[in-house]
């Protein structure tokens, strides 16, 4: 496997949480999403050539999802249609809107979480990223579990208000 199907591979498999939450904001039904998600999954690695590594992923994943979804409702055409395409193109605008709102939330995360001091950094990334319960992390620190739970706290107050901070310096 070549280094930038590695790159696409690792793209693809990062963001399939994302690409679910955003076919099934269109679809509204479990199982039509993970229909739909195969067909987009699949289209996105016949059409990886297609894709520029360093270009925004995330914006060719919807656009590639919404003509998948779009192509499922009219297959379903003979069926019921619950919700006209004005609506399902207002549903992927929104989706769209949201998901660029959590990728620069979590760009701000990660300058705050970047520019914590690194005991801090290691507790949340303990808690949250490798989701150790609090007396894991006291047994591994060799500390008590009140302690661990007063620090992440310190921890999760300091990464907030750089996080508040940073969006109010965005804003202005």
């Amino acid at each position: 496997m070549s280094n930038s199907e590695l790159q696409f591979v690792q793209l693809l498999t990062s963001h399939q949480a994302r690409l679910y939450a955003y076919v099934l904001s269109l679809v509204a039904d479990a199982d039509q999403a993970n229909d739909i998600m195969q067909e987009t999954n699949t289209v996105l690695w016949v059409k990886s050539s297609d894709f520029e590594i360093g270009t925004n992923f995330s914006a060719w994943m919807r656009k590639t999802a919404y003509f998948q979804v779009m192509a499922y409702r009219k297959k379903l055409a003979r069926e019921c249609v619950v919700f006209d395409d004005l609506l399902v193109g207002q549903l992927a605008e929104a989706a769209s809107e949201r998901d660029e709102t959590m990728e620069g939330r979590r760009d701000l995360v990660r300058q705050c979480l970047s520019q914590m001091n690194d005991r801090h950094r290691e507790l949340i990334r303990s808690r949250y990223q490798d989701g150790f319960a609090l007396a894991d992390i006291a047994a591994a620190m060799n500390r008590k579990t009140n302690a661990i739970k007063q620090s992440l706290f310190r921890a999760r107050t300091i990464l907030i208000e750089c996080v508040r901070n940073k969006t109010l310096e965005v804003k202005q």
